[in-house]
């Protein structure tokens, strides 16, 4: 028979030392979240299901923001001395992301009950990756737990500003290009016909530009819906087929590398996580071959996935990562040139995280060179866009007002 899910109790009872509590708990069952309290020193006199919200609950979605943050505070609580157990509910009194909140509880009561931190963090595969679950792991065996919890928090925080850095440069450019369909396909449906009604009481021949636009405005005007489902389903489509297809992936992944300027933002960005991953991982004590697997599901892009795996292998056989790093032939010169140095000075940890501060700060100023570039593009874009539908309304205006004079 299979388990029976774990639910969110709320419970009142009193301590080791007589004082009232309250709390929340999960578990399957009042009598099982009794006997986890009674291991916590707490006796339950009264243990019910936490009511669910009238509307559904407004629980928000727990982001990897979220998670460098939980990290970053619990490795600070076990630095000041604080308990694990303890620092969980500190933490998790400080959220306001409910989400977070009963994430961090859950994995609290796991704790309590005995059951190990990295295996804890396992039973959430949606939050907590191999890597973070590995290098808990290690922190663990090693004995420096708080230690590890600070690289972890320093590597996700870098990779979460990393990430916020190239969504900033694809977001303006797309809010943008959103913006100017929109407003056009408003002129086409909306204002144009208006022209249109017009413009057949001239009965003279409209000029073959405004006739090209009229034409598009009537199909528009005819066919919206269907070309929006038609759009919609594309996207989505282009979207679920790039994460269920390797070549589809492949594919894009080509494409982000050979576009300009956004070519070169994902080329560093891929350094950046290849060298900082491999960084952390290989500072935590992590086996190389182990730290190469974890790397390549890091990088972001199923080329570099592939040749990480392929650089895992050669590494296998013994050859040198920089040389094997060389061999591919898609890695930065200077990646691989502060690798080799790395691995001859025996500080391999420390070269990859100077090379990754390198690649993130290159990518940052990719993203405001990048910025600076587009403004005006995308202005000059929305007037030709606007310019031109009303160059093509007025057009039979000025005609007539030529076969008057």
């Amino acid at each position: 028979m299979a388990n029976a899910a774990a639910v969110a109790y709320i419970y009142k009872g009193v301590d080791s030392k007589g004082a009232k509590v309250q709390g929340e708990i999960s578990g399957t069952s009042p009598a099982l979240v009794k006997a986890q309290l009674r291991k916590q020193g707490i006796i339950a006199n009264r243990v019910q299901k936490k009511p669910k919200p009238l509307f559904g609950g407004g629980k928000k979605k727990v982001k990897p923001a979220d998670i460098a943050l939980f990290t970053r505070q619990l490795a600070t609580m076990m630095k000041a001395g604080v308990p694990l157990v303890q620092s969980f509910e500190i933490v998790a009194d400080g959220l306001d992301n409910e989400g977070v909140r009963e994430l961090i509880l859950k994995i609290r009561d796991d704790v309590a009950s005995g059951t190990a931190f990295a295996d804890a963090l396992r039973k959430h595969p949606l939050f907590f990756d191999d890597l973070f679950c590995n290098l808990v792991a290690s922190g663990e065996q090693s004995g420096a737990l708080e230690v590890m919890l600070d690289r972890i928090a320093t590597y996700k925080e870098k990779t979460e500003a990393l990430k916020a850095k190239i969504k900033k440069a694809m977001t303006y450019p797309l809010a943008v290009i959103v913006v100017a369909v929109i407003v056009t396909s408003i002129l086409l449906i909306k204002v144009v016909p208006q022209f249109a009604d017009t413009f057949e009481s001239f009965g003279a021949e409209l000029p073959a530009f405004t006739q090209f636009v009229v034409g598009i405005s009537e199909w528009m005007q005819a066919y919206w819906f269907i070309a929006l489902i038609g759009t919609t389903l594309t996207v989505g489509g282009i979207l679920e087929a790039k994460k269920r297809n390797k070549t589809v992936d492949r594919f894009f992944g080509k494409l982000a590398l050979k576009l300009p300027i956004i070519g070169k933002i994902t080329y560093n960005s891929i350094a950046a996580r290849f060298a900082r991953t491999l960084s952390t991982t290989f500072a935590a004590g992590v086996p190389l071959i182990d730290a190469l697997r974890s790397v390549a599901g890091a990088t972001g892009n199923y080329i570099y996935e592939e040749a990480t795996l392929k650089i895992r292998d050669s590494v296998a056989t013994g050859i040198p990562l920089n040389a094997a790093m060389r061999q591919s032939g898609l890695y930065p010169v200077m990646l691989v040139q502060m690798t080799s140095i790395g691995e001859e000075s025996g500080a391999l940890d420390e070269m990859l995280s100077k090379a990754a501060t390198f690649y993130e700060e290159a990518v940052d100023n990719d993203v405001d060179n990048l910025t600076t570039l587009l403004e005006p593009m995308i202005m000059s874009i929305l007037g030709v866009l606007v310019g031109g539908l009303l160059i093509a309304m007025y057009l039979p205006i000025f005609q007539m007002g030529q076969v008057i004079k």
